[in-house]
């Protein structure tokens, strides 16, 4: 049951550290547990592969797809040893099949090849592998790892633009994460932004955020230039 959020900012411009220790204090109010959407049960790999079958695709999707795959193919092994079309047919509700089958292969494939089955848990490495970009490795050094990193993925972008920490304007993922980086202390990083995309689902949608009709409804109103420049008018 999500708290009661009470505690606003009512100065006019606080600076984005200030800014985000009170995203991050509000956040953990109305989501006191920090979970990311995709059940990997806490499996290196898995996040891998479940996260790189997520682009263009909803997380509860891919959840659903995952049970079978992981049925049939378990591990990074398996992965690598099955039949390109066979991983193919398992990952296809997820769309853009074949080039994520073929990476997840691949990636698989490297994994035995150069680290012995193991994910690797610096960026470098991450991001030699096929299909792994900078949100994905983000998501494995903090959701795995423990070494914070910010997954600018849409409702990150979007959300913290409003919030005022850059332009609302601005949908660039490695300029977002530079950003943010600083602002968002690095334990606090991989929590925040799962905590973020419950909030965009919750309050902050794209097209209807809660404030639209009334701004009084969004916990993070006393916080929110997006809020705010809309009053001044």
């Amino acid at each position: 049951m999500k708290k009661k959020i009470t505690n606003e900012i009512t100065a006019s411009a606080p600076d984005s550290i200030a800014r985000g220790a009170e995203a991050v204090r509000l956040l953990k109010e109305i989501y006191p547990t920090a979970e990311c959407s995709l059940e990997s049960g806490g499996d290196p790999w898995r996040l891998l592969v479940m996260a790189r079958l997520s682009a263009q695709c909803t997380d509860e999707r891919v959840n659903i797809v995952c049970r079978t795959l992981f049925r049939e193919i378990p591990d990074a092994k398996t992965m690598a040893e099955a039949p390109l079309s066979q991983i193919e047919e398992l990952v296809k509700p997820c769309g853009l099949y074949r080039m994520k089958a073929k990476s997840i292969k691949e990636a698989s494939e490297i994994l035995l090849r150069d680290h012995g089955g193991e994910v690797p848990d610096t960026m470098e490495e991450l991001l030699s592998l096929p299909g792994v970009g900078r949100k994905i490795a983000n998501l494995l050094l903090g959701d795995i790892f423990g070494k914070g990193g910010i997954v600018a993925d849409t409702h990150c972008m979007r959300i913290c633009g409003r919030l005022g920490f850059y332009p609302e304007t601005l949908r660039d993922p490695l300029k977002v994460e530079k950003i943010l980086s600083p602002v968002i202390e690095k334990e606090e990083q991989s929590d925040f932004c799962h905590r973020i995309v419950h909030f965009g689902r919750e309050y902050c949608m794209a097209r209807t955020p809660v404030c639209e009709k009334d701004p009084r409804s969004c916990p993070l109103h006393g916080i929110c230039a997006h809020i705010k420049n809309k009053e001044s008018l």
